[in-house]
């Protein structure tokens, strides 16, 4: 089956902020402040809700009646505070609303650079975690680890937000500083940690020739202009006579779908990248595409508990079709496919709705991609015990003739 365009997966989903609308009684394109809610201007309840909404309807009707303060309640308030129970009601730790201001901040998300800190976060188990730091940045200066769970921002307490609030708390102009309280990995107690924000250009990758030939090329997201810069770093590894690769996915948080599909497809002559399906059991497969394609040189891709979603993918499909052989830990679980809807106000409501598989069938979601061969990290940081199994490796298969 076809996977769809990516402007079908974004359009325009009217039917949950229109309902909430109606039941408040908004002006859906009205953006200038809003007056109080007249309780006489109630609006019946849609024809084609639910039977049950028609309790959510009778808690508008009570709180325009007898609320303290309501005289003060505006739609927008009313509407969006509905559109957030409805999500939280999902039990989704990817779903969110987004107000207009944190929509349009997110959609810069890929584009390769912005204004802050320089690290990405998600979420789970209802703590703001940091997936990894960017290299060279802020972040990762002012002593940002991966899996440092943070508590605060500017001493307001981040528990109950959403990943996106919390980025929307942290992001800044450059030059301003923040503050947060994190917890650091096997840490007993917290600390507070002042970052400097700035213009965060973000590498998506980065090559290194180690002594024998050998290509490292640590790839840190899959954004916009990663197939231009892959590209590059190959045609370099190629010149100077790569004799193999370590692909290092550790503490890759992800991103773009396509790109990840691409890349992939680099080192793969057919079949399937990865496979979705939805809660229908409706499946979307996505194959090899074409384009250039990698020398047929020894992989060794490397994988921590900080990989998640897209390098999960691309680790998972080589590993499937024999392409390459994985070192290091089990990786993060984030297999789920999450879009953002914009709504016609501005905001938008970001949630999942199908789950990836490898092509050999394994779930992503909550389950990671295993190793072949398991490696801990050095935990006093002072060695790289995996990516010195990845030399030791790729060094023993090219003496055999790869």
């Amino acid at each position: 089956m076809p996977r769809p365009k990516t402007s079908t997966l974004l359009l325009v989903a009217f039917n949950v902020l229109v309902l909430a609308a109606v039941i408040v009684g908004c002006n859906l394109f009205d953006r200038d402040p809003e007056p109080p809610i007249a309780s006489e201007a109630l609006a019946p309840l849609p024809s084609n809700a639910p039977e049950e909404f028609g309790v959510l309807f009778e808690v508008y009707n009570h709180l325009l009646e007898d609320h303290y303060d309501r005289d003060n309640l505006t739609a927008t308030q009313l509407s969006r505070g509905a559109i957030r129970g409805m999500l939280d009601a999902l039990d989704d730790d990817h779903s969110a609303f987004l107000d207009p201001e944190l929509f349009s901040a997110e959609l810069e998300r890929f584009r390769g650079n912005f204004e802050g800190i320089g690290a990405e976060v998600t979420e789970r188990n209802g703590q703001i975690i940091v997936v990894a730091p960017i290299p060279d940045t802020p972040a990762e200066d002012a002593g940002i680890h991966s899996g440092d769970v943070i508590l605060e921002v500017d001493g307001q307490s981040v528990e109950g937000l959403s990943v996106f609030e919390v980025v929307d708390l942290i992001r800044g102009p450059g030059g301003t500083d923040v503050e947060l309280l994190v917890l650091h990995p096997k840490a007993s107690s917290p600390v507070t940690i002042v970052i400097t924000r700035g213009v965060v250009i973000v590498p998506t990758l980065d090559l290194r020739i180690l002594s024998g030939g050998l290509a490292h090329l640590q790839l840190n997201f899959f954004g916009e202009n990663t197939l231009e810069e892959f590209d590059k770093a190959i045609e370099r590894a190629e010149r100077l006579k790569a004799k193999g690769i370590i692909l290092d996915l550790r503490n890759n948080p992800g991103g773009r779908v396509d790109t990840v599909v691409e890349l992939t497809s680099r080192f793969l002559e057919d079949g399937l990248v990865l496979y979705q399906m939805d809660g229908r059991q409706n499946r979307i497969e996505y194959q090899v595409t074409g384009g250039n394609k990698v020398p047929d040189l020894p992989l060794i891709i490397l994988i921590n508990e900080f990989s998640a979603s897209a390098s999960e993918i691309m680790a998972g499909a080589l590993r499937d079709h024999g392409r390459a052989q994985l070192v290091g830990v089990t990786s993060f679980g984030k297999g789920s496919v999450n879009i953002q809807r914009p709504l016609s106000d501005g905001s938008g409501v970001y949630y999942s709705i199908a789950r990836w598989f490898t092509p050999g069938g394994d779930l992503i979601e909550g389950e990671g991609i295993e190793p072949d061969i398991v490696v801990e990290s050095d935990l006093e940081g002072t060695e790289d015990f995996q990516l010195d199994k990845a030399i030791e490796l790729l060094q023993g298969v090219v003496a055999a003739g790869g």
